[in-house]
């Protein structure tokens, strides 16, 4: 739902940069208009255009809506390529959440174990293009005096090569994510490893009456425990635990489970299941307004 957060803005990005280029230049003449008794409202209304341009010159030497889409195209691309960064992480052996389906990954040429996640590699590749294209137009753009220089044709090879790249990521991106195999039991076993319950174990303190600064001291020496014995906070016994706080009690294992830490989240925009839940329910109310 983060990304689904980061693609609503991309979409909005491009509905400013549409916006931006809903302004008719016709009239403007090559710099100073036209000494024609042209209705220029009119002939905007009949081409589709809600607005005509208010200054000739810039009327004819405006790229920003061009720069809008690109930059709207990056911010993009930049949002793909960390979500592919997730994914060819998390394919890899050494964390082991998911699995690509065959159509979007490749043998290794050398090593035949290894399966390589290369769309999504090749995506986050292709991120650098559409910067260059933003680049490329900005570059042209900065140095030009008003009115129109043939400099601007350059506009055309940006603009299409940013569109085609970003439609084609995105659509091989949601196939691929499609397609995908999460391995659940990995994810939980990898997220009960790494005492992310510490701050949790802490809290559970406090609530107890010990002062955060000494529950957060409490908690760090339990954590350097856990590493000694090579065992997680939850594999200690009630025993040890009072060792280092009288304050804990036997209910400290419900408080610091996995579950608890994440349901106990339970503000808008945390991971709480109910906040997740009604995030997705909105998300898909949003796709139903925005189609």
């Amino acid at each position: 739902m983060a990304y689904f957060e980061m693609f609503k803005r991309d979409y909005r990005r491009v509905l400013n940069a549409l916006q931006s280029a809903d302004c008719c230049p016709l009239g403007s003449g090559a710099l100073a208009g036209a000494t024609y008794p042209l209705d220029r409202e009119f002939t905007a209304y009949e081409l589709g255009f809600s607005a005509v341009s208010q200054n000739s010159l810039d009327g004819v030497s405006d790229r920003d809506f061009l720069l809008d889409y690109l930059s709207a195209a990056s911010i993009g691309m930049m949002h793909l390529s960390r979500f592919c960064e997730e994914l060819v992480l998390w394919s890899s052996l050494e964390f082991g959440f998911l699995t690509l389906d065959d159509g979007f990954a490749t043998g290794s040429s050398m090593m035949p174990q290894k399966k390589n996640p290369d769309v999504a590699e090749l995506i986050r590749g292709k991120t650098g293009r559409v910067y260059g294209d933003l680049m490329a137009l900005l570059t042209v753009m900065k140095g030009l005096p008003l009115a129109y220089n043939k400099d601007m044709q350059e506009d055309k090879e940006n603009y299409f090569d940013a569109r085609d790249t970003w439609l084609k990521c995105m659509h091989v991106f949601t196939e691929m994510l499609r397609t995908a195999t999460f391995r659940v039991t990995n994810m939980e076993k990898s997220a009960n490893a790494g005492f992310a319950n510490a701050t949790d174990c802490a809290d559970y303190l406090v609530k107890r009456g010990v002062p955060f600064r000494d529950a957060h001291a409490v908690a760090g020496r339990l954590v350097a425990h856990c590493l000694e014995k090579g065992c997680a906070l939850d594999d200690l016994s009630l025993d040890e635990m009072r060792s280092f706080s009288p304050a804990f009690d036997k209910d400290v294992y419900e408080a610091i489970s996995l579950q608890s830490c994440v349901a106990a989240r339970n503000l808008i925009g945390g991971p709480a299941p109910e906040r997740v839940l009604a995030a997705i329910h909105a998300g898909r109310e949003w796709l139903k307004d925005n189609q």
